[in-house]
């Protein structure tokens, strides 16, 4: 037998062994071609996965003797239909996005959505009407700041003096791409009011009410309820635990639960989801069983699993089932359903499911933070309780059953979990977030349980009594707990190095580190090892990162160069903080450095005055203009001239330029200087030719 012949018999002895742990690759497969699709460059043929999934699955089929090779097909199966189901979602949700920017002129919708942040409200409109934009051009859904003190309610139809702009572009290549999440979201359009707001005439059988406008309206109204019980930041952040509103939290105490690790507890995911499944499957059961005839000749076991289940449906609309609350509702009902049909509870086949239902439903939810995060923890935590089980309850049996003992055990289980699942999402948040939070398992060891044992049942018991009125008392227990929350993320926030910024994870370093990462997770023998050398080649990649030397903003008017210390250098310090804030997080910097107006700065690479400035970096020599005056001296005696007006005429001595008709056909663009060489991407390279990314005209909100 050759050596290639033993190792195949080996392999597929070993594929054999794992029989049962097949079925678990099925979404990750179907995941990947989900990210090829969203990969490419420009749309593929219509029914190019169609083909790839008939095609892979009938010579699967006709090799199925063959174990390794049928596996293989069935993955690219798999893969093939996240790839058309991809393509189909995203034709599926095409909407009109608007081509320009539009007003400041009239806006007329119905009000679907209402933000209530601190500086005013925030809607969402549909059946809008747009002074002279046609009908087949007017986006479906409109989202418009209106000014403080403006009053809309749910189902209202508003007029409002506007000025919209299309959903912007990303900062950067590879920055987060809203006009992407605007598409299959059906937002065509973005923008603020300049004036206030005006109540429109009804359109009819249009304007009617439907399910979805009467939750949203519930949520409002619960959303007002619970803010006016609970002033200030408690009620804030009591709104985000129980209607899904984070709206009015302060950035203070955003920024404090980001930097402690606790800004998990202010999505509302599988934590509170199963917290509020939990509290009512548990309270009735304990009600129920109050009678003896019902607990003897009755499955009160079962009916305390379908009130769950219907509670649990409850807050996934109440919440608005976002991407987090969807997943924690696919797996508590599968828990649920178990329950109901005297299967296993918990297992890493249910995530399995969950996983795949939300993908089929959603294909582009697995680009965002919240999926891949989520799903992190969860398989991680899975992993963990499976190959912990049995040590698990070797150790409850030897603690005994004293409330120190059962202290103990909970303590530790909240430090388990809390190191599974924020290394998993750590691994995750380098790429998205650029920021570590150092102390997240001391502050989680706090404030977990605060959340378990006494913010979410208050938070229940208040949801449970608010049609009788009688919501007060146990709003104001839940805000003692929310300020006990907001001390601990605060004090912890507020150590020192409490937060260390590194740069982003390339995409290609997310990839290793999901693939190794969940074949560490989901095999069960000793083959699974294998996974770390993933995990540990992603995150390598941070180690091949070279960031860029210069970056321009899509419109020219924020530039930012790489100084000799390698830090950042922005050129505003009060124009597009936003997009400022962008780049430093992709480059993992805290504090931003501006240009000097007039002089020159510490390291000498940069020299300014009020036209722009000269840059020196590498042996190349840049303008980077404001004003058009100096286009005609620059072009003769520079290499790269980069300006925020138009270059008209004849530039002869750049090999690069760059102007505003550069930046607002191609976007927002890195330059990176190689020796001799000098490397150009802009968002329009990152992007590719994409349904959603339209190079026209584009607004600056997110």
């Amino acid at each position: 037998m050759t050596g290639w012949a033993q190792i195949r018999d080996r392999l597929t002895e070993t594929v054999a062994g794992e029989r049962e742990r097949w079925l678990l690759w099925a979404p990750v497969a179907f995941g990947v071609g989900v990210g090829v699709y969203f990969a490419l460059p420009k749309e593929p043929p219509a029914m190019a996965g169609v083909f790839v999934l008939v095609a892979a699955g009938l010579i699967s089929w006709r090799l199925r003797t063959n174990l390794l090779l049928a596996l293989v097909l069935s993955g690219v199966a798999f893969g093939a239909a996240g790839f058309a189901a991809a393509q189909l979602r995203t034709n599926l949700v095409a909407v009109p996005v608007l081509e320009k920017s539009y007003g400041p002129s009239g806006v007329t919708g119905r009000v679907v959505r209402v933000e209530l942040r601190p500086d005013g409200p925030r809607v969402t409109l549909e059946h809008v009407s747009l002074k002279g934009v046609d009908e087949a051009a007017t986006p479906a859904l409109v989202r418009i700041k209106l000014r403080r003190g403006d009053v809309v309610d749910i189902g209202d139809r508003i007029d409002v003096y506007a000025k919209l702009s299309p959903p912007s572009a990303p900062s950067a290549p590879g920055a987060y791409d809203f006009q992407r999440r605007s598409w299959f979201h059906g937002l065509g359009a973005v923008g603020f009011a300049m004036g206030r707001v005006r109540p429109a005439e009804q359109n009819g059988a249009e304007d009617g009410w439907s399910p979805a406008l009467f939750m949203a309206a519930l949520r409002l109204h619960m959303t007002e309820r619970i803010r006016a019980a609970l002033p200030g930041e408690s009620g804030a952040i009591a709104a985000a635990l129980m209607t899904g509103d984070r709206s009015a939290i302060s950035q203070e105490s955003l920024d404090a639960m980001r930097d402690s690790g606790l800004a998990h507890l202010l999505a509302i995911s599988g934590l509170h989801l199963g917290l509020v499944a939990a509290t009512l499957f548990f309270g009735l059961r304990a009600l129920l069983a109050l009678s003896e005839r019902l607990t003897l000749r009755q499955p009160i076991k079962k009916w305390a699993a379908g009130a769950a289940m219907t509670g649990s449906f409850t807050y996934l609309l109440l919440a608005g089932a976002t991407v987090p609350t969807q997943r924690a509702f696919v797996m508590t009902g599968l828990v649920l359903l178990a329950v109901l049909l005297d299967r296993q509870a918990i297992s890493m086949r249910l995530v399995a499911w969950a996983a795949m239902i939300i993908l089929v439903i959603a294909p582009e939810a697995m680009l965002g933070a919240s999926f891949q995060m989520s799903f992190a923890a969860v398989v991680a935590l899975v992993a963990f309780y499976e190959a912990s089980r049995d040590r698990f309850r070797a150790v409850r049996t030897a603690a005994g059953h004293g409330i120190a003992a059962r202290i103990g055990l909970y303590a530790g289980g909240v430090a388990a979990t809390s190191i599974v699942a924020g290394f998993a999402t750590g691994l995750i948040a380098l790429h998205h977030f650029g920021r570590i939070a150092v102390f997240g398992l001391p502050a989680n060891m706090l404030a977990v349980p605060l959340t378990a044992l006494w913010i979410m049942p208050w938070a229940v018991m208040a949801a449970v009594l608010m049609p009788l009125g009688l919501e007060g008392v146990p709003l104001t227990l839940m805000g003692w707990g929310i300020e006990g929350l907001l001390w601990v993320a605060g004090g912890i926030s507020a150590w020192p190095g409490a937060v260390r910024p590194v740069a982003a994870l390339p995409i290609g370093g997310l990839v290793l580190v999901a693939l190794g990462g969940l074949w560490l997770c989901l095999w069960r023998r000793r083959w699974r090892y294998a996974g770390l050398l993933g995990i540990a080649a992603g995150l390598a990649s941070l180690w091949t990162l070279q960031g860029p030397d210069i970056l321009v903003s899509d419109d020219g008017r924020l530039m930012a160069v790489r100084m000799a210390d390698g830090e950042l250098s922005v050129s505003e310090r009060r124009r597009e903080k936003r997009t400022a804030g962008d780049w430093r997080e992709q480059e993992g910097q805290g504090a931003s450095l501006y240009w000097p107006e007039n002089g020159i700065s510490r390291d000498g690479r940069l020299r300014c005055d009020g036209l722009g400035c000269i840059y020196r970096a590498g042996g190349w020599t840049v303008a980077l203009l404001r004003d058009g005056m100096a286009h005609d001296e620059d072009c003769r005696i520079v290499d790269v001239l980069i300006s925020q007006r138009p270059v008209r005429g004849n530039c002869p001595a750049p090999s690069l330029v760059i102007d505003r008709f550069d930046l607002w056909r191609h976007g927002a663009a890195a330059i990176w200087f190689d020796g001799d060489d000098i490397r150009v991407r802009t968002v329009a390279d990152f992007q590719g030719a994409r349904p959603w990314s339209s190079r026209r005209d584009r607004g600056r909100e997110r």
